[in-house]
């Protein structure tokens, strides 16, 4: 195997919008592993639409000719909106097949430190050095699971993550747990496939989106409210959308910036699609025991439910020392807060060479890094970075 400069782990929106970027600095040379699109196309309902609207749903690339506006055109009917999932991984593969044609599908199994760069191995047995690596690893390694439900088997408990096909729900009662986007089209997706289903929800009312749209009207002025990358509620949308600037605000600011911009909500055209589906607010589930081939639940309030299934929309909780290819040494010298990698310039971690993409970047980054609108700022600042360090 030869050796890289730069080895990119993961081939969802990040990995492939900073190799594309990457790919316009002369003598680099990297490479990128991992299956184009995974998590959306292998861990995602199918059925789903995706909650970004068309103008922040692009992936990076520096010349600006690979924006879903350019696939759309290349398509042979208009592409919907909202944009189904199945076509915005399309997209991606589409990007994938532009930018970085040889991109090598093996996953990654170990990193580990060699000196001052690292020693890369994938599943099957290859081995290289490499001066820095890029972690773009995505989220299925922070499936957010409560503790109530650990215990239980895969049969009676699993995550939206878990469940490419939901017609497995047909005639089947399932509780739904979230009160995001995934959990209630995961809730929609089930009733229209013939499940009877409740979405169980600990905030007291569900919150749907939409108030970019009636923005609108007010004209010139939705535009200083609301930036096109779509995250965050009116003002903060503006700051989030420059991750620079977000870390010269106090660390209490910075932490409500993102919790205001992440909170659970759903999509406006979900309304119509959920109408029909018992929601039931402020309660949670205390118990769940098997009971035969049921599961038997008691809710906060003492009211119980037999059902078949509960899925999870519980979201994802960052912890990059979960994902299974760092090595130990690497686990301990990272310096995290809540599981978040502390990030300097280029999204460097406190291991020099060692860069997270992605949510992993949202502690020092703010909220947009949990979003495809974050591609264009996060490939653009690891480019520049190394594109310096490559003169020195």
């Amino acid at each position: 195997m030869q050796n890289y400069d730069i080895t990119i782990l993961g081939a969802g929106p990040y990995g492939l919008s900073v190799g594309a970027h990457l790919k316009q600095i002369k003598g680099l040379n990297f490479c990128v592993y991992g299956e184009p699109m995974e998590f959306w196309k292998a861990y995602m309902p199918e059925g789903m639409f995706l909650r970004s609207p068309w103008s922040a749903s692009n992936l990076s690339d520096p010349a600006k000719n690979l924006t879903i506006d350019d696939f759309a055109a290349k398509q042979p009917s208009p592409v919907p909106v909202p944009i189904p999932l199945d076509t915005f991984v399309n997209y991606g593969l589409w990007f994938q097949q532009q930018a970085l044609p040889e991109l090598h599908r093996q996953k990654i199994k170990l990193v580990e430190r060699e000196g001052s760069a690292f020693r890369v191995t994938s599943e099957d047995g290859q081995s290289w050095a490499s001066r820095r690596v890029i972690i773009a690893a995505g989220l299925t390694s922070f499936s957010k699971r409560p503790e109530i439900f650990s215990k239980l088997s895969p049969e009676f408990v699993t995550h939206a993550s878990d469940q490419r096909d939901v017609r497995r729900f047909q005639g089947k009662r399932v509780v739904v747990v979230g009160a995001g986007q995934s959990a209630l089209e995961s809730a929609a997706l089930i009733h229209e496939a013939g499940g009877k289903v409740e979405v169980v929800v600990r905030e007291k009312s569900v919150h749907w989106l939409g108030w970019r749209a009636r923005m609108r009207k007010l004209g010139p002025l939705w535009k200083l409210l609301y930036a096109p990358t779509d995250v965050g509620p009116a003002g903060v949308s503006r700051i989030v959308a420059m991750p620079n600037s977000v870390k010269y605000f106090p660390r209490a600011m910075q932490n409500k910036f993102r919790t205001r911009s992440l909170r659970p909500a759903g999509a406006r055209w979900l309304i119509d699609r959920t109408k029909n589906i018992p929601i039931t607010t402020a309660r949670y589930v205390t118990s769940a025991e098997p009971n035969g081939n049921a599961l038997k639940l008691r809710l906060s309030d003492n009211t119980m439910r037999e059902v078949d299934h509960v899925l999870l929309g519980t979201g994802y909780k960052v912890n990059v020392k979960l994902y299974p290819f760092l090595s130990q040494d690497l686990i301990q010298a990272v310096r995290t807060t809540d599981g978040f990698p502390h990030l300097t310039a280029g999204l460097e971690s406190s291991v020099p060479g060692l860069h997270f993409m992605g949510s992993p970047a949202a502690w020092s980054y703010g909220p947009l890094m949990y979003f495809v609108a974050g591609t264009e700022f996060a490939a653009g600042e690891v480019a520049r970075y190394i594109a310096k360090q490559q003169k020195k």
